[in-house]
């Protein structure tokens, strides 16, 4: 027990370092941590060889994961959500819907796996790298998994980010107004800090709105996560009995802190502890996840999944206009 224990300490301590010198490049550069954590974990996964690392690693990259996507519960703010009125927030989430849809449906089209397409069609749809990360834990256990997971970091980071240069001006082009404009980029770009860097670049108005809209669709994201692992369960596996059978351990966690956080229970240094705890795990999760992947395998799959993601960056954009301009 004592040897598993150290394993796991060396594994977590090199994920963590990693993490670290993530955070300071990006913070240098203004640029994803994510996308840092994940690219400094592929160029580490020579350590992922050696078996008194891997204990450690494996356990950032699906233990520690769920956990930090349990804790994202403390940002759902409804009051916040149900101030919008109706049109915005049914516009966004038949999107979100016809989106993860058209992933399948197109993943399938071009001969790749169903679940990438769930994964990647939910990233895009929900709230990008966060709800990979939440997907991917409730997914068939596969030994692709972890390649088409750094695959959709690295995919939807960098269409999010193009996104947020050219969705305010697409937005300005067509003639929205601000609180229109705040309901498409916070409708349409997939990460949170990329809608908050666009919608402020158009105004303080916008940015609120995207925020807001941003909000609604990481709301969604544990009950959208719970309809994928109802969808992919493994009816012939050993699970727990009770509760858990039926609702991961982090889902339950998820929507706990979202009520207890609601309804003014969690004092706001509490919140802000664990908001700052989750957004620091997850960056050693993700670079566990990148030491564990081969970059190899991921440059390895081609330009389908590519033309995947960007298609479905696309069609969610295209309807979250045309709703806009049929409803206004």
């Amino acid at each position: 027990m004592l040897v598993n224990l150290q394993a796991k300490l060396l594994g977590a301590a090199l994920c963590s370092i990693i993490a670290i010198f993530a955070t300071i490049v990006a913070t240098r550069y203004q640029a994803p941590v994510m996308l840092f954590a994940l690219l400094l974990g592929l160029s580490a996964h020579a350590f992922y060889r050696h078996k008194k690392i891997q204990h450690g690693v494996n356990y950032c990259s699906r233990e520690l994961l769920r956990l930090c996507v349990g804790m994202l519960g403390v940002r759902i703010a409804f009051a916040d959500i149900v101030s919008l009125g109706i049109t915005p927030p049914l516009i966004v989430m038949v999107s979100m819907a016809l989106t993860m849809i058209f992933g399948v449906l197109f993943s399938r089209a071009l001969a790749l796996p169903k679940t990438f397409g769930v994964l990647s069609g939910g990233a895009v749809a929900v709230c990008g790298v966060s709800a990979a990360a939440a997907i991917s834990t409730v997914l068939p256990k596969d030994k692709a998994q972890e390649k088409y997971f750094a695959l959709t970091v690295i995919g939807i980071t960098t269409f999010s980010t193009l996104s947020m240069i050219f969705y305010p001006i697409l937005a300005g082009y067509l003639g929205f107004s601000d609180q229109l404009a705040g309901v498409f980029i916070g409708g349409a770009i997939h990460d949170v800090a990329q809608v908050v860097g666009a919608g402020y670049t158009i105004s303080p108005e916008a940015g609120d709105v995207a925020t807001y809209i941003k909000l609604l669709r990481v709301a969604l994201l544990m009950p959208i996560v719970m309809m994928v692992f109802i969808a992919f369960k493994e009816r012939d596996s050993k699970m727990e009995a009770g509760v858990s059978a039926f609702i991961p351990g982090f889902l339950i966690l998820f929507f706990v802190l979202a009520f207890l956080k609601n309804i003014g229970v969690l004092p706001i240094w509490l919140i802000e502890i664990i908001r700052g705890l989750s957004s620091s795990l997850l960056v050693v999760a993700i670079a566990a996840i990148g030491v564990k992947t081969s970059l190899k395998q991921v440059l390895s799959v081609g330009w389908k999944p590519v033309l995947l993601m960007g298609s479905e960056t696309v069609f969610l954009a295209s309807l979250i206009v045309g709703g806009i301009l049929f409803f206004y």
